[in-house]
């Protein structure tokens, strides 16, 4: 970049509070500013458009102490001494799937998570769309991964065994005027940039597809490849498939520093031990960074995005059955992407997300603002859309870079090291395209020691817990007949039944806690939100594992339901 006009900008806008350097491998922004926003904005003016050099930001907030990572309670030495070729840093969809891939070879793979389950971050806390890639920049790594992540989320979820649906997606227009541009525009993805199933349709067509969008629209942009997944179920998927064919998983595991010498990671600190890894996978989320810069490779920033988004009961799953929102010709101001209606493979409406930049990397605290703000937009996609229907919201945070792009690539500093970062929407969508590509950087780099071989005992199969409320009557009359807790109903709205929940418990990737069945099967996700089986769920898993009912925890340690008789 030009630093000398880079600082004539930021000097015009800051004063003599920030300024920028550009070094070897990366663009530093340093100084100090008193608003969060203000920083965001500081180091986005100082994005270089051309060439490989990232954004790092080293601006101090004024008045405001970064808060430390949330750790786990656990202190331990189970993993002391462990010498994985492949370690794994981070549970998200991301990290679970590069730990799937790389059990296709005689590696031993070693996936630590700081939470007490896989997705409890960003992979566990957004929409589920898998996009199409329309309103992606061509020769973005975005689009490059998501066009091929796309097209493989059959094969993924067939052998994974997870709910899939293609459901396309509809952007509604007002306004004849603006056809000739929207179909230049749907051109233009279609031929260059190769969205091949970028279509603009007429009122009619859309009125019969989804006639509760909104009326006044006159057209619309149509994708039929746009689907929709549960998240988190596909990286529990992932990881139990990675567990069975010898992945070891490691939860409430947080990396806490590294010994790095003449440019390789030696070892790695946590809190159950030291481990001795040939081989670094960086996919920590919205830490990435942090993981970075203990392994003296940091050449890049994340800026956190919070997203939030409500879940709406089944009934008003009538509005829509696709993923549907609008667009208007000209340009909204902030970050939109994302928002929208979308039909989940659970039936459920979920409405959302914004964006909103947030110093916090876990903050995930729901305002009723954002609520009403994305209810206002969204309204205007389909009219009878109410916020009464509204059973449950959470909140996301996603991490994205300067840049507003992935970084997946080998260390720049630090050799045995690869950093899968960066990943914000449509991360879900890439992950088994990023995968494959991560799998194969990981056996270039440990081929130049020794050969790496094919796993023959590899099996891409993952046979998942059988969702009875979805068989047939007789299948589901046969299963029971085999195993009576099958028939016994623990959750009401979602029809969850006391062997589905015991076989969530004998898992590959088991977590006895009540979040950990609730990610795995939906008790407590309909309408009364586990006002009637949360007391059952938990006491299943006290008596399956043998603990008392105090001893049962929502999701961490220190998450206590109970704590102890009344009476």
């Amino acid at each position: 970049m030009n630093v000398k006009k880079g600082n004539q900008r930021l000097r015009k806008r800051f004063g003599d509070r920030v300024r920028v350097r550009e070094e070897e491998d990366r663009i530093v922004v340093s100084g100090r500013l008193d608003s969060w926003e203000d920083i965001v904005e500081a180091c986005s003016m100082c994005v270089c458009k051309k060439g490989n050099k990232h954004v790092v930001n080293d601006i101090v907030l004024e008045g405001r102490d970064p808060k430390p990572m949330r750790l786990p309670a656990e202190r331990d030495s189970a993993l002391e001494g462990e010498r994985p070729d492949v370690l794994i840093i981070g549970g998200g969809i991301s990290g679970a799937s590069i730990a799937r891939e790389l059990t296709k070879w005689k590696l031993s793979v070693l996936l630590v998570e700081k939470e007490a389950d896989l997705a409890v971050q960003a992979s566990g806390r957004n929409d589920g769309e898998v996009h199409p890639g329309v309103d992606l920049k061509k020769g973005s790594l975005k689009q490059h991964y998501v066009l091929l992540g796309n097209r493989m989320y059959d094969r993924v979820c067939r052998e994974l065994d997870v709910p899939f649906k293609r459901c396309g997606q509809y952007v509604g227009f007002r306004g004849w005027w603006n056809y000739p541009l929207v179909r230049l525009y749907a051109w233009n993805k279609k031929y260059v940039c190769g969205v091949k199933d970028t279509q603009v349709i007429g009122r009619k067509r859309l009125r019969e597809k989804e006639p509760q969008m909104n009326p006044d629209f006159q057209f619309a942009l149509y994708n039929e490849s746009a689907g929709c997944v549960c998240p988190y179920g596909l990286t529990i998927a992932y990881g139990e498939n990675a567990a069975a064919n010898g992945a070891k998983i490691s939860l409430n595991t947080a990396v806490l520093s590294m010994e790095v010498q003449d440019g390789r990671i030696r070892s790695v600190l946590t809190n159950r031990g030291r481990v001795w890894p040939r081989i670094v996978v960086n996919a920590a989320g919205t830490f990435a960074e942090d993981i970075a810069a203990m392994a003296q490779d940091r050449f890049y920033s994340i800026h956190p995005r919070r997203g939030t988004n409500s879940i709406l009961d089944k009934q008003a799953a009538y509005l829509t059955g696709a993923i549907v929102s609008f667009k208007t010709v000209k340009k909204e101001q902030g970050h939109t992407k994302g928002g929208g209606i979308l039909h989940t493979v659970d039936d459920n409406l979920l409405v959302g997300p914004n964006a909103v930049e947030t110093y916090e990397k876990e903050d995930f605290s729901t305002e009723q603002a954002s609520i009403d703000a994305v209810f206002q937009k969204q309204i205007q996609t389909v009219g009878k859309l109410s916020q009464r229907d509204i059973i449950t919201y959470f909140t996301g945070v996603r991490a994205a870079t300067f840049e507003e792009d992935f970084i997946i690539e080998k260390g720049r500093r630090t050799k045995n090291l690869i950093h899968c970062a960066g990943i914000q929407s449509p991360g879900l969508t890439t992950a088994p395209a990023v995968a494959l590509y991560v799998e194969q950087l990981v056996v270039e780099e440990l081929g130049q020691e020794r050969e790496v071989e094919k796993n023959p005992r590899f099996n891409p199969i993952r046979k998942g817990i059988p969702r009875l409320r979805e068989l047939p009557k007789e299948v589901r009359d046969r299963l029971i007949r085999e195993n009576p807790d099958y028939g016994v109903i623990v959750c009401r709205c979602e029809e969850i039944s006391k062997g589905e929940i015991l076989d969530a418990l004998h898992s590959l990737v088991p977590v006895a806690t009540v979040d950990g069945i609730k990610k795995r099967l939906r008790p407590g996700m309909g309408r009364c939100q586990g006002g009637f089986c949360m007391p059952l769920v938990a006491k299943i898993i006290s008596e399956e594992e043998h603990i008392s009912l105090s001893e049962v925890r929502k999701a961490q340690k220190g998450s206590v339901i109970t704590y102890g008789r009344t009476k």
